[in-house]
């Protein structure tokens, strides 16, 4: 299932989700050295979603390029209870792993900023070295590439990230058929 859906969305452009828009900083991957926070983590929701502190907001931030499997959500009003997917819990104890609470965190966005639910859209870094939390999370196997047109930048880097992790068959690679 999961190879199938990689070379999907590798070779198929999605339909943008979003409204409102953005001007992407300067945008880059991974630095290796501290980098200036904009962010703060408050807890981690999923594999690919986080709340963090923006200045005087909360905000719930989908992380952009990346799709996590889903982890199981308990009924609440009239929404009815989803069970999780292969490896959602795992993807998302890997995401709290890179950040805990009151982990300082820049967050760069693309061109569309939000998505349909609201959720700030963002490549989200770590303060302290520079590591590039949406590509670690592809390259050791805990999410797929997951391109949404125009918000493009990294599209490249992360499909070749997730063809790397299913080769050396980590993470969901290993286990998820």
């Amino acid at each position: 299932m999961y190879r199938r859906a990689l070379a999907i969305l590798s070779a198929t452009a999605l339909v943008a989700c979003g409204h409102g828009s953005a001007t992407p900083g300067s945008i880059s991957p991974a630095t290796g050295s501290t980098i200036e926070a904009n962010a703060t983590v408050d807890r981690i929701v999923d594999g690919d979603t986080i709340i963090v502190f923006l200045g005087d907001s909360r905000e719930r931030v989908r992380l952009t390029g990346i799709d996590t499997p889903e982890i199981a959500h308990p009924a609440t009003g009239t929404r009815e209870a989803t069970t999780g997917e292969c490896f959602g819990e795992e993807a998302t104890a890997f995401t709290e792993s890179l950040l805990d609470p009151g982990t300082p965190v820049r967050l760069e966005r693309d061109v569309v900023g939000r998505d349909d639910y609201g959720r700030l859209l963002a490549y989200v870094y770590r303060a302290s070295d520079g590591l590039f939390v949406n590509y670690e999370i592809v390259r050791q196997g805990y999410a797929q590439p997951l391109t949404i047109p125009p918000n493009v930048t990294f599209a490249d880097l992360m499909v070749q990230a997730a063809r790397d992790a299913e080769a050396d068959d980590v993470g969901l690679w290993s286990v998820c058929s």
